[in-house]
């Protein structure tokens, strides 16, 4: 494969470095990262069908749009050794996570040998982090039983390898947190796809969690959710990671409730690239930009501010290069 050069949008530019450095305190190994980073996808499952015949234009696109680096999600054993594959065939772009999704978890359970295909693939150094692994009690694709049994295996295994926890959890909020405070020495972790209320999100700023947050912020209506931690200033930027979850949860910018100054914030570049090539059935993570700068745009900082600070959290816990 030749090798895909940077491309970085002037209207994108980054902020000058002595500045980043003194918001950020960003120390001497991270220096020659901040060049040329615009926003990192903390969640992409490049390893759906979906993109099966056009992956390289996808990557492709997504660089073109400012996203410089991918992690790609290991929800099974199976998607987890795909998800390595693409780390290694497109280097320093794609990065692997190796973990079981609740919903998957009654195929460890029934198939136990197949639990140490994914600790090998967990040790790869391509690998940067265990999961995405949890609790998930809006459907019964596995039983609660099963699921809490593989996310403590996953737990040990996390803090064995010491690589950073990507946590899923719905409607189980009190369950994961009584198992997550029985683990001392847990490496940092991360709560992806946020959709909770800001109560609940409250528990794991507390608790030191990093949130990551996607498209689903369109979508939100409620007066308590994502959009409140956002207006009101509780989410901290030092504890903030954004992702696509493509294929999934297409941002849609013309939403009825959406706000008017929440969409005027949007830069005809990302809607170029969000309407051209993302759609419901398949998002794509050059859709990044676009929910970048309405999670700014609910801040009120700067889409700049926002991207530096969760492209330096993403290279800082996952230890991208």
């Amino acid at each position: 494969m030749e090798q895909q050069q940077q491309q970085i949008a002037p209207e994108v530019a980054a902020t000058p470095a002595p500045l980043l450095e003194e918001q950020l305190d960003m120390d001497d190994s991270m220096k020659h990262c901040f060049e040329n980073l615009i926003v990192i996808d903390v969640g992409a499952n490049l390893t759906n069908k979906k993109y099966s015949r056009d992956l390289d234009s996808v990557v492709q696109r997504a660089r073109d749009a400012g996203v410089q680096k991918l992690m790609v999600h290991g929800t099974s054993v199976k998607s987890s050794k795909e998800a390595l594959r693409l780390s290694r065939i497109y280097p320093d772009i794609i990065y692997s996570t190796a973990g079981i999704h609740p919903h998957d978890s009654k195929s460890i359970v029934e198939e136990p040998s197949t639990w140490f295909d994914l600790e090998h693939i967990a040790q790869a150094q391509e690998c940067v982090a265990v999961g995405p692994c949890g609790l998930d009690y809006q459907r019964d694709f596995s039983e609660p039983d099963a699921q809490k049994q593989i996310f403590a295996k996953q737990l040990h295994l996390a803090i064995r390898l010491n690589k950073p926890l990507l946590i899923h959890e719905r409607s189980a909020q009190n369950d994961l947190l009584e198992i997550l405070d029985k683990f001392e020495n847990l490496p940092p972790v991360i709560i992806r796809g946020f959709m909770g209320t800001a109560e609940e999100a409250l528990k794991y700023l507390d608790r030191r969690f990093y949130i990551s947050l996607t498209g689903y912020l369109c979508k939100d209506k409620s007066d308590t959710g994502v959009r409140r931690l956002l207006d009101n200033g509780t989410l901290p930027l030092d504890r903030l990671l954004v992702e696509t979850d493509a294929p999934f949860m297409y941002p849609n910018t013309r939403a009825s409730k959406l706000p008017q100054h929440v969409k005027t914030a949007i830069t005809e570049r990302s809607l170029l690239y969000l309407h051209r090539y993302c759609t419901f059935q398949r998002n794509e993570p050059c859709s990044l930009p676009a929910i970048v700068e309405m999670i700014a745009a609910f801040m009120k900082k700067t889409p700049d501010e926002v991207a530096l600070a969760t492209a330096f959290n993403a290279l800082k816990l996952f230890g991208l290069s």
